[in-house]
């Protein structure tokens, strides 16, 4: 496996590799988990070449979030793509992709606007950015990204959709479905935040989310089956219920009933010193 940072070198990486065949792209901020890498075995079947970055982006983090604490563990990361068979690790430092005068921001408007969005002001301006930046330093035929950030997903494909970008396929923004431990807790590189009591008291999380979705399809009034949810993750041992949205699963806008087409519950929830995220199809 290769290992660049700096921009000229990885374009003329990547033309070499595109020689055998198409390129993927996986974006990370690293502390990778088995999330990930099943990004990168997803990427390995569709592609000839994969492609990981790992950039742990300071435009996606507010002024009070944990961006110094964010886990940095270059070496390990490394090593487990290394031995999954990546071509080329992508690891930039902060100066080389956001330079000395650097300007510029994008900012997707409709999907970005509420859920995380609304909670993290400017948090999808520093996704877009980047994601936008990597596909112009890379340029890959396909990117893939984990489900697990449904909202991050439908960004960066209204982006590209817009921006003709991976053109002039979107589908070439693949997402992969959420991996799961055990009790059903989506992976996730904050899961490391959790003492063993709260890691515990996180799995009431996705129990949760599947008891509101059954009962929304037994005609339960949405709005009393995300109240119910709210009120069990909490007593569960969560501190609080940032959102719990049903939502159109293409546009994201918020749905007071179920309705015929494709729908999505979302929910972020605070335990301990992590924010944890999830979505499942409803």
């Amino acid at each position: 496996m290769q290992t660049v940072n700096r921009i000229d070198p990885l374009r003329d990486a990547v033309d070499a590799l595109r020689a055998d065949g198409p390129v993927a792209l996986v974006p990370t901020m690293g502390a990778l988990h088995e999330g990930h890498l099943t990004l990168v075995r997803e990427a390995a079947r569709q592609a000839a070449h994969v492609v990981v970055s790992i950039f742990v982006n300071p435009r996606q983090f507010g002024a009070n979030e944990d961006l110094d604490a964010y886990p940095r563990q270059l070496a390990a990361d490394s090593a487990l793509l290394d031995a999954a068979g990546v071509s080329l690790l992508w690891a930039p430092d902060a100066a080389t992709m956001y330079p000395p005068g650097y300007a510029t921001n994008i900012a997707v408007a409709g999907v970005s606007d509420g859920l995380c969005g609304a909670n993290r002001p400017g948090h999808f301006d520093g996704v877009a950015t980047v994601v936008c930046k990597l596909f112009n330093q890379v340029r890959p035929d396909l990117a893939l990204f984990g489900e697990k950030d449904w909202q991050q997903l439908a960004v960066i494909r209204r982006m590209a959709r817009d921006l003709d970008l991976l053109q002039p396929r979107v589908d070439r923004i693949i997402g992969v479905p959420t991996v799961r431990e055990a009790d059903g807790l989506a992976m996730s590189s904050r899961n490391a935040y959790l003492s063993p009591g709260e890691r515990s008291a996180a799995a009431a999380l996705p129990r949760a989310m599947r008891e509101a979705i059954s009962a929304i399809g037994a005609g339960a009034p949405v709005a009393a089956a995300l109240a119910e949810l709210d009120r069990t993750v909490v007593a569960a041992g969560f501190a609080s219920v940032d959102y719990a949205a049903l939502c159109d699963a293409d546009s994201l806008a918020p749905l007071s009933a179920r309705g015929t087409g494709p729908a999505r519950l979302l929910v972020a929830a605070r335990i301990g010193k992590a924010r944890l995220i999830d979505n499942m199809a409803a």
